[in-house]
């Protein structure tokens, strides 16, 4: 009798710890949709929109925007190496430093030097890496500045429906090497140029053969859906990754970050979706 009362208090405590997990898991997901639906910033000349996927019930992937005196909007998507808990933890800390070097930098490339000065050691003892694309958005110029630390390059297309190859902007991902000064590089965009930022759970996302969907399907996808708003562009790629892959767990984090060129709005949205 005394064995199984001792049984039975030894389930209900494991229980207990279960959904205890579970409420501290869920209070997670809630910090982080929080954090990454952040205060909606307002620039001039273009409509801007960012959507995260989690693989898991939280990620770590992360975009940002942050919006400087000087009228320019900076712009940063990531990738955070993991999934789940430690990616996430991960993840606030790359927001942490970018927020902070955010405020006293002069672009794209100081920004991602000071965040890999102020991440390295921690990353370095925990054993990971985070990739970043950092970029500033000139509203009246219509330029944009870019830097990357081993972070794939956004890509550029036309109103004619033809992809723009831009300036390549090399760098190491922050936590690879101490010291590390990144360089940027300036593309001019048109009036209804679309700027595509992503991460690799795109690109890598598998069909049940294990083929994945490729830059080339993602770009032909964006050029045949150009005239779309960027809200139902975002949508369109979701969908367009949910027919590929035919229901399959998602493996990999989903991130996106939309601008598209139009001196007629003025609009930041950003927004988390539901997983796939």
């Amino acid at each position: 009798m005394y064995r199984r009362e001792l049984s039975f208090e030894k389930d209900t405590s494991n229980q207990q710890v279960d959904r205890t997990l579970e409420r501290e898991i869920k209070l997670a997901r809630s910090i982080q949709m929080k954090l990454l639906n952040g205060n909606e910033p307002t620039i001039k000349n273009g409509t801007v929109s960012g959507i995260s996927i989690p693989a898991r019930l939280i990620g770590g992937d992360y975009y940002d925007f942050y919006v400087l005196p000087n009228g320019k909007l900076r712009i940063i998507i990531g990738d955070v190496m993991g999934k789940g808990i430690p990616a996430a933890m991960l993840m606030i800390l790359t927001r942490g430093a970018f927020r902070s070097a955010a405020e006293s930098t002069k672009g794209p490339a100081d920004t991602l030097t000071a965040m890999n000065n102020a991440m390295y050691e921690d990353l370095r003892v925990l054993g990971s890496f985070v990739t970043v694309l950092c970029a500033d958005w000139d509203p009246e110029s219509q330029e944009l500045s870019y830097a990357s630390a081993g972070h794939s390059l956004p890509l550029v297309i036309q109103s004619n429906q033809q992809l723009r190859d831009i300036p390549i902007a090399k760098g190491v991902m922050l936590g690879g090497l101490p010291d590390v000064v990144y360089n940027q590089n300036t593309v001019k965009l048109e009036e209804e140029d679309l700027l595509f930022f992503y991460t690799d759970g795109i690109t890598e996302a598998q069909n049940e053969n294990g083929d994945m969907y490729r830059l080339e399907r993602l770009e032909q996808t964006l050029m045949e859906n150009l005239d779309l708003d960027i809200k139902e562009l975002e949508d369109t790629v979701t969908h367009s990754l949910e027919s590929f892959t035919k229901g399959l767990p998602q493996k990999d984090d989903i991130t996106m970050v939309i601008m598209k060129v139009n001196r007629e709005k003025t609009e930041i949205a950003s927004y988390n979706a539901p997983k796939l």
